[in-house]
């Protein structure tokens, strides 16, 4: 097994961790409704994921 000949500087160490982003998901909208959603994802306002209904979205009542 592989061991370390030198201590890791902090230097080193601290920019190899600063490429750790949070970045922002990519978003596609939705082919039946257009709604922005994940790619590859079932959309959560129609239900449908490409052409076809995967689930039956309940309609909330409005008073």
């Amino acid at each position: 097994m592989a061991v370390p000949k030198h201590k890791t500087s902090k230097q080193r160490t601290r920019t190899r961790k600063a490429n750790w982003k949070i970045c922002k998901p990519t978003l596609a909208a939705c082919k039946k409704c257009g709604e922005l959603k994940t790619p590859h994802t079932v959309c959560r306002h129609c239900g449908y994921y490409g052409e076809e209904p995967v689930i039956e979205i309940k309609q909330d009542k409005e008073d």
